[in-house]
């Protein structure tokens, strides 16, 4: 997710927009296919089965990937890899709570310790691609790959997780579009509106954020910084960030409600983009740095806290489907409208020669509109989320 806009960019000569709309496959599978696998899972197929399953077919897509240069066919092979990737998500948290509660554990209590390591995992997968210079090439797709077969092969030695024979989740329930009654109301309308603009918003640094601080390796006073040569380490910040900044939600939710983080997620945004648009390897290396830290508040101010007001506000009866309807929104349109808008942003912003070749590229001006509009987003949510909170103590 963090190399490989790089190697598009750089080794494949990708264009802006076709590199946003291969990010953007992340969103349309996520539309449709977790709660597809969902119901398979819910009915006929033991859920550890399908996970292995899914990742089989996840090493194939990416090793595929992994033989190829063009567009057209990445595009599909990127977009097969998440049809299966997406839904193991869902599949983890299953299989995870099943285990638990076979071997007697208290889950809220034990599940979050462990989830915790696939954020340090996503961080050293970050760090050996980095060190060993796989950024740079297809070795990446390889290690992704490899990876995904050793998961396959794990989940087939986990705790049974078999079909829960007494639930007849429908395909509209698994898709969250059951929770459409929500929109009946004014509040959480607006809220999954926002939602949606927000989750545009979610890929755009992972997609570009690589071949952005790449780029500075073509002016000599940066070519052998610290930032150029490990841009993947120093990408990995954010998500160094985002462990801490998912502590302080409880603390942050009950003092100021989930109007004024959402706002602080948002301010987090422009914040984010904005330091990317004055930074730069050397002398703006501490504004890179800076982003770095403020993503922990932008994406878990937004995502997880979203999450946490949507259990809320929802029924007890359609609470799943309304988590379902609340990725759907972020992860699934949003993601999808990001991908191909940024992706035009870009290129707007950028000239080819021939044959695709990048010429030049005004990353500033990229960041600065990327900042533009996460702030009118915030001044338009300050105006149209009407919602009053008690502050709690802690």
């Amino acid at each position: 997710m963090i190399s490989l806009g790089g190697y598009l960019g750089r080794n494949l000569n990708f264009e802006g927009g076709q590199i946003g709309s291969i990010f953007a496959t992340l969103g349309i599978a996520s539309l449709v296919m977790p709660g597809i696998i969902g119901i398979i899972a819910d009915k006929w197929v033991n859920a550890e089965r399908l996970l292995g399953i899914c990742h089989l077919f996840g090493a194939g897509a990416l090793f595929y990937a992994s033989t190829l240069t063009d567009y057209d066919h990445m595009y599909w092979a990127m977009l097969i890899n998440l049809f299966f990737y997406m839904p193991t998500i869902a599949l983890n948290n299953t299989v995870a709570y099943n285990a638990l509660e076979q071997y007697k554990y208290d889950i809220v209590k034990a599940f979050p310790p462990i989830r915790t390591f696939g954020t340090i995992g996503f961080i050293v997968a970050m760090w050996v691609v980095d060190l060993s210079g796989f950024k740079n090439s297809n070795a990446q797709l390889y290690v992704g790959s490899i990876a995904s077969l050793f998961m396959a092969l794990y989940s087939f030695t986990l705790p049974a997780c078999p079909p829960a024979k007494t639930e007849h989740k429908s395909l509209l329930s698994a898709l969250g579009l059951d929770a459409l009654v929500l929109f009946k109301t004014k509040k959480m309308a607006v809220f999954f509106f926002f939602a949606m603009l927000l989750g545009a918003a979610l890929q755009i640094t992972n997609s570009y954020g690589d071949l952005f601080i790449g780029s500075f390796k073509s002016i000599p006073e940066y070519a052998e910084s610290f930032g150029v040569k490990h841009s993947v380490i120093l990408l990995s910040l954010s998500q160094m960030s985002e462990t801490l900044f998912i502590l302080t939600i409880p603390f942050f939710l009950k003092r100021f409600g989930i109007k004024q983080v959402m706002l602080m997620s948002m301010i987090a945004w422009v914040l984010r983009f904005g330091f990317f648009g004055i930074g730069n390897p050397g002398s703006g290396l501490t504004l890179l740095i800076l982003s770095m830290i403020v993503y922990g508040m932008a994406f878990d101010f937004f995502n997880i806290s979203g999450s946490l007001f949507v259990e809320t506000e929802a029924k007890p009866e359609i609470r799943a489907s309304a988590q379902g309807l609340f990725m759907m929104m972020t992860n699934g349109l949003g993601a999808i409208m990001g991908g191909y808008a940024s992706g035009a942003i870009v290129d707007l912003y950028s000239k080819y020669g021939e044959g695709g070749v990048l010429i030049s590229r005004d990353w500033p001006t990229i960041w600065f509109i990327f900042a533009g509009y996460a702030m009118v987003i915030a001044v338009l949510f300050a105006l149209f989320f009407k919602y009053k909170h008690k502050a709690q103590s802690i």
